[in-house]
């Protein structure tokens, strides 16, 4: 097999100063050329160093989108969306320069349809601003990636996280979009309604692009009725593989469990070490369970004999929203808690989902490999789904860490591609799996992707130089 490039090609492309101008026309001081300002919009959360933007843009409206694509487009200047600046694969690096299109400026729910269960967004709310408008309504929005990330960034990824066990990812809730497209003009795909037949599906296309077709200005989605019951636990394994074996079973006895999440004991000591939660040190599941209280309590009796089936131990339960805040902070806080166990590190992370039959295979064999090699690391899951996410703990300092992270994370995903899993279950390509692409959907395949981009980009200025492997010479 070709080996993968670990590093981005950084082909920069002249922004005119005619073009800066036209924007601080129209945008004023909401077009920045500050270096601190370009500094923080030209890092995330990736193993990458690349420079910053030649200028940030700060919209508020569709409107201001389309007329800053528009004149981006005259002189076929990259143009990159950026929302709460989360990515872990380098999605809003400036790999050839160009404007920063920062959308966090357009945070307003435009609308709720409480009967019909949608909600139409602007790109720049935040998952828990959304979920804290609707809930008075009786609803939530289920998908949960861990991170306060933005709506439109989780619908340019196709985030899954924690709950979509049960209620799908941003591919089954997001109904309709509002999208700029490379020529400026706005287009409009999908309605409010449950489902269509009409055309070519452009909605699920832009889902996942990466910001690479069009820049999503208003998204609609679907909501969810508030759990009559809800009730959390925890339960410590020896090993992995029991854990990830619980799980198996727990999906194949059909039991509709709303999330179940993997901790190693590398990542629960993480937590412990910063949020002083003094959970057992060991692996981990920390499950969550939606219905009535009748279905509850059945899901959970049933769980917790499948559980003791596989060895596990020091169950804890949790049913007000105080209790189960406290367990659930030890998943969403793992990855940065885990940062901190190793000053200075960045993370080179793995993003696999395998059919759930080959999960306990593919977790243990990349931490039997993480053990032998040496270096710091710690593994999460939405193991009810088949994915996980081993994450090495490098000095960047030390390039020989960084080579040895990348060639275990080729390990982890060829073993992936192999079970006929993907290498990436919800942060996307971006440009750290351009590579692992290739592989996955064949040549014919990524050629398709390339000549739909080229149609709807033909100056290549949407997002460049992301999903796709630089071509051959």
């Amino acid at each position: 097999m070709t080996p993968v490039s670990h590093q981005p090609l950084i082909t920069p492309r002249p922004v005119p100063a005619e073009l800066l101008a036209v924007l601080a026309e129209r945008l004023g001081a909401r077009l920045s050329t500050a270096w601190a300002v370009r500094e923080h919009h030209g890092r995330d959360e990736s193993p990458f160093d690349v420079p910053p933007p030649d200028a940030v843009l700060f919209c508020e409206s569709t409107e201001e989108v389309a007329f800053a694509v528009a004149q981006a487009a005259r002189w076929k200047v990259p143009v990159i969306p950026y929302g709460a600046g989360s990515s872990l694969e380098g999605h809003l690096l400036a790999v050839q320069g160009g404007l920063s299109l920062d959308l966090s400026r357009m945070n307003t729910v435009l609308q709720l349809n409480a009967e019909d269960q949608t909600v139409r967004v602007q790109p720049g709310v935040l998952r828990s601003q959304l979920n804290q408008t609707v809930k008075d309504a009786g609803l939530f929005f289920p998908i949960d990636p861990g991170a306060d990330a933005s709506i439109g960034g989780m619908t340019a990824t196709r985030a899954s996280g924690t709950n979509a066990v049960r209620y799908g990812t941003m591919r089954e809730n997001v109904l309709a979009l509002t999208v700029v497209t490379a020529s400026g003009e706005v287009i409009h795909t999908g309605t409010r309604a449950r489902k269509s037949s009409a055309g070519y599906d452009l909605t699920r296309l832009m889902v996942g692009s990466e910001g690479t077709l069009g820049v999503i200005t208003e998204i609609t989605l679907k909501l969810h009725p508030l759990p009559e019951s809800v009730a959390a636990a925890i339960c410590s394994f020896d090993d992995v593989a029991s854990a990830v074996n619980t799980t198996i079973a727990i999906i194949q006895m059909g039991v509709p469990i709303a999330r179940c999440e993997l901790l190693d004991s590398n990542a629960v000591r993480a937590v412990n070490l910063n949020d002083k939660l003094g959970l057992k040190e060991s692996p981990m599941l920390l499950m969550e369970f939606h219905g009535s209280p009748a279905s509850v309590q059945e899901q959970t009796e049933t769980v917790q004999a499948l559980a003791h089936e596989h060895g596990g131990q020091a169950f804890e339960w949790a049913t007000t929203p105080e209790a189960r805040t406290r367990l659930w902070r030890a998943r969403h806080h793992a990855y940065l808690s885990a940062l901190q166990t190793k000053p200075g590190c960045r993370a080179v992370t793995t993003d696999t989902c395998v059919p759930i039959s080959r999960l306990a295979e593919a977790v243990t064999v990349a931490e039997d490999e993480a053990r032998a090699a040496g270096l710091p690391y710690f593994i999460v899951g939405h193991v009810g789904d088949g994915n996980f996410h081993i994450a090495y703990l490098i000095d960047p300092a030390r390039p020989e860490e960084r080579e040895l992270a990348e060639r275990l994370n080729e390990g982890v995903v060829r073993r992936a591609i192999a079970m006929q899993g993907t290498c990436t279950g919800e942060h996307g390509i971006g440009l750290h799996k351009q590579g692992f692409l290739l592989e996955e959907a064949g040549a014919g395949g990524v050629a398709m992707m390339r000549a739909i981009k080229q149609a709807l980009d033909p100056d290549n200025i949407l997002n460049p130089g992301k999903i796709f492997q630089r071509p051959a010479v």
